[in-house]
């Protein structure tokens, strides 16, 4: 019985396999989130184009062998498994083998609660699957159609699944369609109130929850995991002279993000396609912080989010305290950041001042005169107006303006 409930609590067990030069320190950190247990790690010396298993037949025999031999449950590549590859590999070591991609579609399909999450990681599943439908089976010839010699073969079971697969992406999808209706329902009757919105992105786990949670108390749901949340929550956050923005918690980003999830998960990325100001969340803890960074710019230009303005934040500074050198590499990495901590809520004076002037413009005071009052309606859409007397030598008032509304306003400037 002890036995029983020991195979019953046993993780599964994988070893790993990745292309020249790769540490897999990021695949054990998506294994672990999985709940599965890293008994080996093999970094390739070299990667071949090899039709059969992407490399040599020695070394693949020799990967396979290891496996059995550490009573490995599966095989996890870090890089792109072709369908004929994976057959291929199962063939050969007789254990279940999967990709980075599979991977992640798994952490994805565990964390997703909302309902257009679930639709979109099924939408993603499914779209993952259906060319590797095919080594699910042998004979594949199960239907005959006619009698023989009138007719030919009939659907094969690979072409039926092909096709029942292939209909439940097409009713995903129209699902997904209608629920991104409600959400763009939703964004334009917070656009009507003249909110502005800023979205937080970032690397995965690189903090963006906590710091949702420390700037306006939305009690998001924080992890130290990967992809602890995947559904976007958008909440009011104060900032300086009353004022008021719209911030967005969006998914995590990931080195080689597999497309299919960023296709499944396009609405919910419009969230930071639309913000007026992006704010891009780095781990400054994390020792690839500056790949990270790349990793996410190399999304936002995959999703279009190319022309919004950027504020860098280097969060988890509180993480560094004993390494004041660190902090300063980074710092000179990125001139412009913030350095904010959402553990002890450091840095959020000067980053309520840069969301404010980011979002709303330059703090100014000047007087018009009267015929021109009809530009404080231009004002109102472009920045905020603080306060306003009706004098006798006109409209004095106290501003925050930007760009056209700011042009405008120029020559009734006062100190």
């Amino acid at each position: 019985m002890e036995e029983l409930q020991k195979e019953a609590e046993r993780k599964t067990r994988c070893v790993l396999v990745g292309e020249p030069g790769n540490n897999l320190r990021e695949l054990k950190s998506l294994i672990d989130t999985l709940g599965m247990e890293t008994v080996s790690a093999i970094t390739l010396s070299r990667l071949e184009v090899q039709p059969a298993y992407g490399m040599g037949k020695g070394k693949a025999e020799e990967i396979a062998s290891g496996a059995k031999e550490c009573e490995a449950d599966c095989i996890v590549f870090d890089f792109t498994l072709e369908p004929t590859k994976q057959r291929n590999w199962e063939k050969l070591s007789g254990l279940p083998c999967f990709d980075r991609e599979e991977v992640i579609l798994r952490i994805f399909a565990s964390r997703a609660q909302t309902h257009e999450a679930v639709l979109q990681v099924e939408l993603a599943r499914l779209e993952y699957s259906l060319p590797r439908l095919a080594h699910m089976y042998g004979d594949l010839a199960r239907q005959r159609g006619g009698n023989y010699g009138a007719k030919g073969s009939g659907e094969t079971q690979l072409e039926l699944d092909q096709r029942q697969v292939r209909e439940k992406i097409f009713r995903v999808k129209r699902e997904l369609k209608s629920v991104a209706a409600g959400r763009d329902t939703q964004r334009k009757r917070r656009n009507k109130v003249s909110v502005p919105s800023c979205a937080l992105v970032g690397y995965t786990n690189a903090g963006k929850s906590s710091l949702l949670n420390a700037l306006t108390g939305a009690g998001v749901f924080v992890e130290n995991k990967l992809f602890a949340t995947l559904d976007p929550t958008t909440r009011r956050m104060r900032i300086k002279d009353g004022g008021e923005v719209l911030l967005t918690d969006t998914v995590g980003f990931i080195s080689n993000l597999p497309h299919t999830l960023v296709n499944a998960f396009k609405s919910t990325l419009e969230e930071a396609v639309r913000a007026d100001l992006l704010l891009i969340v780095i781990d400054a803890s994390d020792v690839n912080a500056e790949k990270q960074y790349e990793t996410v710019c190399r999304v936002l230009g995959e999703i279009g989010a190319v022309e919004n303005e950027r504020l860098v934040l280097l969060n988890k500074i509180d993480a560094l305290e004993k390494d004041g050198g660190r902090l300063a590499e980074l710092r000179a990495q990125f001139p412009d950041s913030l350095s904010v901590s959402a553990k002890e809520k450091t840095g959020f004076d000067e980053l309520g001042d840069k969301i404010t002037g980011a979002v709303f413009g330059k703090r100014c005071k000047c007087v018009l005169p009267q015929d021109k009052s009809p530009l404080l309606a231009d004002i109102r859409k472009g920045g905020r107006i603080l306060s306003e007397q009706w004098l006798e030598d006109g409209v004095h008032v106290t501003v925050y303006a930007r760009g056209k509304s700011l042009a405008l306003i120029a020559p009734y400037l006062v100190e």
